[in-house]
């Protein structure tokens, strides 16, 4: 059957294409798809389902009761149609009935078949309807019969919305129903605040034409569209300008591979193939992106996944002629962007000197716009729902990062308490800034270390701009997830040689690569093909380095020889037990002893420090502290880990307080064994970078803390204003005998004793 099916989508394309001409009601072309894919599938069943007025109504079908038509509907998400429809998503199933969102309709006489393949039929990102085939034997459809499904699918969506089958829109206007003022939440990205006429990315290209007339000519199109591409990419690049270095630069050169990636062509160039017309057969090849996007667990490989969405929509755009994005026909006023989704190319495109920031659909921390916009100093709020149903082009925005907020079409009262709020954070950046050169020294003379975390080349700069310490915490992994592969050793020394020159005499502690889990590389695998339920717990970090000990061999002699002549401060993280240290600086040490047989130059010291995260640690310190120069707590990992909690879950984030008894105990029963051992201990992790919640770990012992960059400022304002002696009197008998509720109690110390906390 295989070899029938190889040849099935371009054979059921040329067939629908007459269909698709007739001069025949819609009702009737339909009953004619049915039939055309059955028979070239040699499939029993084959039904077409359309979404109309919310519910899947059966609307033709070969193998099924005819009187069920008209007559079964589903809802979005009621049995496996509805799934396939909620969840834009296909199923392949051998035993349908097995499936646990399985749904039995008995007007339909399916009960005699086992088989079960359907795919979403898609318009304009959005499912429409159905197209499923079933067989009475149990068995799985191949693959390439799932693709032929996949490619009629799309021809059926031109025919049943030009027939207006469909509900236009999915039920929506391109205006919001509401002109009054909303509040719409978001994630913080990065930082800032920022207002201007909301302006859409880019009009959505609907295709037209999906069936070849000639395919050669087809091919042709797509091989001018990408030469086009890329030449745009090329001098996109060239004309980037973030100053010397920096990570987004790796990002525009991973960005470049996906755009010579030869796989993508081909994938395009079989869907050509199947008798897809260019801007059909990349439509074709994007859905299919968009599904794997669903199904990837790791979201570092989705954000990798955006690059290459970001560039189908450029392909598409220029093979269609459609090359009207808001960049090409430029931003004549202060404007906030909105997208789904944004490449570093396309963010790249606009003016800088009008572009005042970014909303996103989607988006994430580690995704190449971020790390881009970061650069560009342009706020971003990511992961904004429903724009397109509350947001018309041309409305005022207020992007609010900090308070994870974009107000649209703002009343006056609004305006004013956001430019209150704007030159009040502006006085306070002011302030923070002219602070800078202070001490971080209490009211009763205890000095604090007051470090930042770094992962960026540019990031170093903090240093010179809020005075802090040093860098505790530098996390080398960023070069390794921005990358297309494993960064060579000669590149990974130029990052941290460049870092320490900008530190100058101030101490920096790289952190060795934190990767695996849920920072997944896609050029370094399990290699047994096991799939971690609980990435966060599992082979990454320490572990994945000791096992891949090349990787780690590597990077000791780049830290080694990047830190050549100054003091060189290694951090190894996700200790669980004593012996992996050991096992770890030994890797330090024998290459080490390998360089010094060559005669390379060296740090005049290394001191080896490890990150307590695992729980587990905390019962071996009296173990662990002789062998270690300094601990790191990294209270973000640690969190999950003593309250079983799953930082990233949207139920359990704000669940656990860092400020409750369990964490507090627990840290104070580190710090005092590690003050008697006289090993310095600090806090890298989040919970230092808030006030209240770093006056807390000073008032149980901590001096030294890692924070990011923009929360120097408050934090430093908040210990210039504390007594800690008296801090320390009162934290002593709370933590004996907690209030019921601590995060209210320092509140009310702090404000009672005059404690700075904004």
């Amino acid at each position: 059957m295989s070899v029938s099916a190889a040849a099935s989508a371009r054979e059921i394309l040329v067939r629908l294409h007459d269909v698709m001409a007739a001069r025949t009601a819609a009702q009737a072309k339909l009953n004619a798809v049915v039939n055309i894919i059955g028979e070239a599938l040699d499939s029993e069943v084959c039904s077409i389902y359309l979404l109309r007025e919310g519910v899947l109504e059966l609307f033709a079908t070969r193998g099924l009761a005819q009187e069920a038509v008209h007559v079964t509907k589903l809802a979005l998400g009621e049995g496996l149609v509805g799934t396939i429809a909620g969840n834009v998503e296909t199923l392949n199933l051998d035993q349908a009935a097995a499936h646990p969102d399985f749904a039995y309709r008995p007007e339909t006489g399916e009960e005699k078949f086992h088989s079960f393949a359907g795919v979403p039929i898609i318009r304009r990102e959005r499912a429409v309807g159905v197209l499923a085939v079933q067989h009475a034997d149990p068995r799985r459809y191949a693959d390439i019969e799932i693709e032929a499904l996949q490619t009629v699918a799309m021809v059926l969506s031109e025919l049943i919305a030009n027939a207006g089958l469909i509900d236009p829109a999915g039920g929506t206007t391109l205006r919001p129903q509401s002109t009054a003022p909303v509040r719409v939440p978001g994630f913080k990205l990065v930082d800032g605040m920022a207002a201007g006429a909301a302006v859409f990315h880019q009009p959505r290209i609907t295709i037209e034409h999906t069936v070849a007339e000639d395919t050669e000519a087809e091919r042709h199109r797509v091989y001018g569209a990408f030469d086009k591409m890329r030449e745009q990419i090329e001098r996109m690049s060239n004309q980037a300008d973030f100053g010397v270095g920096g990570e987004h630069d790796e990002v525009l050169e991973t960005y470049k591979m996906f755009a010579y990636d030869e796989g993508w062509a081909r994938r395009i160039n079989e869907a050509i193939d199947s008798g897809l017309t260019a801007e059909a057969a990349i439509e074709r090849v994007q859905q299919r992106t968009r599904m794997r996007m669903r199904e990837i667990g790791d979201p570092l490989l989705r954000d990798r996944m955006h690059d290459l969405e970001d560039l189908s929509n450029r392909l598409l755009r220029i093979v269609s002629g459609q090359l009207g994005t808001a960049a090409q026909m430029g931003l004549r006023q202060d404007s906030i962007l909105i997208a789904r989704n944004l490449g570093p190319a396309e963010l790249l495109e606009y003016d800088r000197r009008r572009l005042k920031g970014v909303v996103l659909e989607e988006g994430s921390l580690t995704a190449h716009v971020t790390i881009v916009a970061r650069a560009m100093g342009i706020p971003v709020l990511g992961r904004v729902r429903d724009v397109k149903r509350l947001i018309a082009e041309g409305d005022r925005l207020l992007l609010d990062v900090p308070a994870e907020a974009l107000v649209v079409r703002p009343s006056l009262a609004m305006e004013e308490a956001f430019d209150a709020k704007l030159a009040i954070s502006q006085k306070r950046r002011a302030a923070f800034t002219a602070m800078r050169a202070e001490p971080p020294v209490t009211r009763d003379g205890q000095r604090i270390t007051l470090m930042v975390n770094a992962g960026l080349r540019d990031d170093a700069a903090a240093l010179d701009l809020t005075g802090a310490d040093g860098i505790g915490l530098f996390r080398t992994e960023f070069q390794f997830l921005v990358s297309a592969t494993l960064p060579q050793r000669e590149r990974q020394q130029r990052l941290y040689r460049d870092v320490l020159e900008v530190a100058g005499d101030r101490p920096v502690v790289f952190r060795t690569v934190d990767i695996g889990g849920d920072k997944a590389l896609p050029y370094l695998d399990h290699g047994d093909g096991y799939v971690e339920e609980n990435p966060a717990m599992g082979w990454r970090a320490l572990r994945l380095a000791l096992e891949r000990d090349g990787l780690m061999k590597a990077q000791a002699r780049a830290l080694l020889e990047a830190g050549a002549g100054r003091t060189l401060n290694v951090m190894f993280p996700m200790v669980s037990e004593p012996w992996e240290f050991d096992a770890a600086k030994a890797i330090f040490e024998k290459q080490r002893d390998w360089l010094v047989t060559r005669g390379r130059k060296l740090p005049i010291d290394i001191r080896y420090g490890a990150m307590l995260e695992v729980p587990a640690l905390a019962e071996v310190l009296d173990l662990l502290l002789p062998k270690v120069d300094f601990l790191s707590i990294g209270t973000n990992d640690l969190t999950q880990f003593l309250f079983a909690a799953d930082r990233a879950h949207p139920k359990l984030a704000l669940r656990y307080d860092w400020l409750s008894t369990p964490i507090l105990r627990f840290l104070r029963r580190v710090i005092e064994p590690c003050r008697d051992a006289a090993v310095p201990v600090a806090v890298c992790g989040e919970m230092g970078g808030r006030p209240l919640e770093a006056m807390a770990l000073l008032g149980i012992g901590i001096e030294r803390l890692s924070i990011t960059p923009a929360a120097v400022g408050p934090v430093k304002a908040m210990i210039r204003s504390l007594d800690l002696g008296a801090l320390r009197e009162v934290m002593g008998p709370a933590l004996a005998t907690p209030p019921a509720d601590m995060r209210a109690m320092l509140e009310e110390w702090a404000m009672a004793s005059g404690v700075e906390l904004a």
